[in-house]
């Protein structure tokens, strides 16, 4: 009895701990294209893989979507249509005034009340939208990507890899 409930404990702390470097419960390409970028350092108007600021993260990764957005935080935020904090889906794109004066950062909401941005003590990171610093200073969110194009954006990877088979 004793080894059954170690082997039972032994597997679960396993599964546990296999997915623990994935940020995401599911493998869409919106996850994999941040997934590949997580732990690229903060550069202050960084656009590329060598360093990214927040703004510029988040045009990479929607430009590997084909969507195009401005090149500044505060202008992202005037684009698509303004989204509910309870209505976040993955993809979303979330603001926050951290300067005081105004939007001044932003991420993309990747689902489970989570976001991926790049900070400048992070750089390429996972966040909660509900730890304190973050909840304080959330502002407002906005989505970009709708119908096709969204569907594009979180098909899961292994459902396109069964198609292209």
């Amino acid at each position: 009895m004793l080894k059954k409930r170690a082997a039972v404990l032994l597997l679960g702390a396993t599964m546990l701990f296999a997915g623990a470097g994935n940020a995401f419960a599911n493998e869409s390409e919106l996850n994999e294209t941040v997934n590949e970028v997580v732990g690229t350092p903060y550069k202050w108007g960084g656009t590329t893989v060598q360093g990214f600021d927040c703004s510029g993260f988040i045009r990479y990764v929607f430009n590997q979507f084909e969507t195009k957005l401005p090149r500044t935080s505060r202008s992202q935020a005037k684009v698509g249509m303004k989204v509910e904090k309870e209505e976040l889906r993955p993809g979303d794109l979330v603001f926050f005034n951290t300067n005081g004066i105004g939007i001044s950062h932003a991420g993309i909401y990747i689902g489970e009340g989570k976001f991926a941005h790049s900070s400048s003590s992070k750089g390429v990171s996972i966040s909660k939208l509900s730890d304190s610093y973050y909840k304080k200073r959330y502002v407002t969110a906005r989505r970009i990507v709708t119908g096709e194009h969204y569907a594009a954006m979180i098909e899961d990877i292994h459902e396109s890899d069964d198609a292209r088979a």
